[in-house]
């Protein structure tokens, strides 16, 4: 692959961390409930807004393998056993996310508001982006370990 689209790909993909982090810390303070609260009582007294921020490790700790395999793919190295176990790391996340939303989703649903659609929606929404993403890298980490273990048995014939 290209260095200059590796590039322009790894600038991407920390725009969008930042942007998912800007709007992690904007967001609270701007919701219906939240509007005239202080700063403590909306990051402190809402147990629903730390799950939130605990769930959203996976999707960092994805973006950040996914910066680590275009490093690879930059260097040449995206049929290197390091490159497969970071996709395998960027499915677990995925999958784990998922998760993640589901807890949230049984919080939303048994929660006492009376407008959960919204809610409910995003949380498809990112269940079904999660589901596309862990399947697509499953099927990444199997090609690449398919070609990774070609490669390991030509070297080991010559």
């Amino acid at each position: 692959m290209k260095r200059g689209a590796t590039l322009v790909l790894r600038a991407v993909l920390v725009l969008i961390g930042i942007g998912a982090l800007a709007f992690l810390l904007w967001e609270p303070h701007i919701e219906g409930r939240n509007a005239n609260a202080t700063v403590f009582a909306i990051y402190f007294k809402d147990p629903f807004l730390a799950y939130a921020y605990v769930g959203s490790t996976p999707f960092f700790v994805g973006l950040y393998q996914a910066f680590k395999v275009l490093g690879y793919a930059g260097r040449n190295e995206e049929f290197s056993p390091s490159a497969v176990r970071s996709l395998r790391t960027i499915k677990h996340c995925a999958i784990a996310l998922i998760g993640f939303v589901a807890v949230g989703e049984i919080f939303i649903v048994l929660g006492e508001s009376d407008d959960r659609a919204g809610g409910v929606f995003m949380g498809l929404l990112v269940t079904f982006a999660s589901i596309v993403v862990a399947t697509a890298m499953a099927v990444l980490e199997r090609a690449a370990q398919s070609a990774v273990d070609m490669k390991s048995e030509n070297d080991l014939t010559v």
